[in-house]
């Protein structure tokens, strides 16, 4: 299936070809390449407002949702010469000549190639050695519903108020929350990402039982609140992006009290644009209110001179002891739930002890794809009723960051 021929689109005074126009993108949600490229192109301004100026990692999907997909780092040598890019460094000591969208016409473009999603790193292309944003990822555990992952962001608002920085919230796209929080660019990442485990802490004390900062799964309950998303090497899904997920799902901004009452289901491909149109965006003036992390850094002191320290290596808490497996290990996404599903059903008398936060899901991501690998925490399931191991659970291998 041919997909269509190309049309070419005029975006902002650029011509944008746009290859196969018609192939589905998203099955599920019946979305077509050309469909992606006009979202992009009319949410150009908030778009642009979290991609924008910033080297963007292109997770392509060229086949669309479901069927193989890469991590582009290097920006491709066929583009257009009205196509920026700027030499990032990664911790390995490599470097990468990675796209910065900066007009409705480069997100246009990337669209084109399947990007999907989205991912700029922290920094702008004019120095990129210090962040200009600080990222908290609210990610739940299996169990944990919606309610308690707003509950835990208001908890983070106020923390943030406390250390005179003011959050942005957007859904993640996902099944977590978002925020985000400009900074002067005073900061390196190791210095930002201190500041991070900082907040995450602090969140943690305030909410114990339904937030955690423990960097290890198997420890963690309730929502993590995820401060490695400020490393040097670590990208998010930025506001407006749509997600990869079978809906077409976008991860959208929203205020403080609005994200409280909403459903993120409700914010698709498909639905984003009306609400553009009908009230705009509520990060409109984040650029204004660039923060500094002075108190933040001042709670990492403390936390470090207490014992708390290692954080600059995500190293905090040790794994708990106790009998961690590894079931399967897949190539993609797709296939985590069938895999769980299997192994249940392999192992019914074990599996009905499970509690949702003892299946632990880690993402693998190798110099261009992911792998996936499910891991059994068995301390609820008694002695004589443990299966052995597909193989015996490790730790990941570190993440390639070129």
């Amino acid at each position: 299936m041919s997909g269509g021929e190309p049309v070419t689109l005029e975006v902002g005074g650029r011509a944008v070809v746009v290859t196969h126009p018609d192939k589905l993108l998203f099955p599920a949600a019946r979305v077509r390449k050309i469909e992606l490229v006009q979202y992009y192109v009319a949410l150009a301004e908030g778009a642009l407002r979290g991609a924008g100026g910033r080297p963007c990692v292109l997770v392509r999907h060229p086949n669309g949702l479901g069927a193989p997909y890469f991590f582009q780092k290097r920006a491709p040598e066929a583009r257009p010469d009205w196509i920026d890019v700027v030499a990032l460094r990664y911790p390995s000591g490599r470097t990468a000549q990675e796209v910065v969208p900066r007009h409705a016409s480069d997100l246009a473009w990337m669209a084109n190639l399947a990007c999907l999603e989205l991912h700029p790193h922290p920094v702008r292309a004019d120095d990129t050695e210090h962040p200009d944003e600080l990222r908290i990822d609210l990610d739940p555990v299996p169990g944990v519903e919606w309610p308690q992952i707003v509950q835990v962001a208001g908890v983070a608002h106020v923390v943030l108020k406390d250390a005179g920085l003011a959050g942005w919230p957007k859904t993640s796209g996902s099944r977590g929350i978002h925020v985000l929080v400009r900074i002067e660019r005073r900061w390196t990442y190791d210095e930002v990402r201190r500041a991070a485990l900082a907040l995450a802490r602090e969140v943690e004390r305030r909410a114990p039982g339904l937030a955690t900062s423990a960097w290890h799964k198997e420890q963690r309950q309730g929502v993590f609140v995820d401060y490695n998303q400020n490393a040097r090497d670590r990208t998010v899904c930025s506001a407006w992006s749509v997600r990869a997920r079978p809906d077409a799902r976008v991860s959208t901004p929203v205020d403080w009290r609005e994200l409280k009452r909403c459903d993120p289901a409700a914010f698709t491909l498909w639905t984003i644009p009306a609400r553009w149109r009908r009230r705009g965006d509520p990060h409109a003036a984040m650029d204004e209110q660039a923060g500094v992390l002075d108190t933040l850094l001042e709670w990492s002191a403390r936390d470090e001179a207490g014992g708390d320290g290692a954080a600059a290596t995500g190293t905090r808490s040790r794994p708990a002891e106790g009998p961690l497996i590894e079931a399967a290990r897949v190539a993609d996404e797709a296939a985590v739930q069938p895999a769980i599903d299997a192994w249940k059903k392999a192992h019914p008398e074990a599996a009905a002890r499970l509690a949702p936060r003892d299946v632990l899901v880690d993402r693998l991501r190798g110099r261009s794809s992911l792998s996936y690998r499910v891991r059994i925490n068995l301390a609820r399931v008694p002695e004589r009723l443990r299966p052995a191991p597909a193989r015996q659970a490790q730790a990941p291998k570190t993440r390639a960051s070129s």
